[in-house]
């Protein structure tokens, strides 16, 4: 599969919100750093930010890693999509195997890295891999998701 000729290879946030279903401080991705058709690597600093819609009075919980990685595979189906397609709907709808080597996202000190690989998928569900590192590399989060796609529940 080929990447579409009109994607960019890097953008900024406003980039982002127009690929996801996710707008305002949701947006949690800051920056594209690069993509392929399998991979995808985003960047940001919004877990430091106190406006965080994912904080809670006991901070910014290990746990959020996975909406990050999620907007991550949006992201990636996005870029994947036909030049101009609006956003795809889509949920995730398992996420295993999942580890965290922290408690809070928001004592990271730094730049997020957020990665997501594409190991399988059709166009009713796609399995991705993921992992968040701090900006020196140290495996914060990773794991497996499903997401499916445009599927009408029962």
């Amino acid at each position: 599969m080929s990447a579409p000729v009109a994607a960019p290879q890097t953008m900024d946030r406003e980039g982002i919100a127009a690929r996801i279903p996710h707008s305002g401080t949701m947006c949690l991705l800051e920056r594209l750093e690069s993509w392929d058709a399998d991979t995808i690597h985003c960047t940001t600093t919004s877990h430091l930010q106190p406006d965080n819609p994912l904080r809670t009075a006991g901070g910014l919980m290990a746990p959020n890693a996975i909406e990050y990685a999620a907007q991550a595979m949006a992201l990636h189906g996005g870029l994947l999509a036909a030049p101009g397609a609006p956003p795809s709907a889509g949920f995730l709808a398992t996420a295993r195997n999942v580890r965290f080597a922290i408690s809070r996202l928001d004592e990271v000190q730094g730049t997020l890295q957020v990665r997501a690989r594409r190991l399988s998928g059709d166009a009713r569900q796609v399995l991705y891999e993921f992992n968040l590192t701090d900006v020196n590399g140290a495996t914060l989060a990773d794991g497996r998701a499903v997401v499916v796609l445009n599927t009408p529940l029962p």
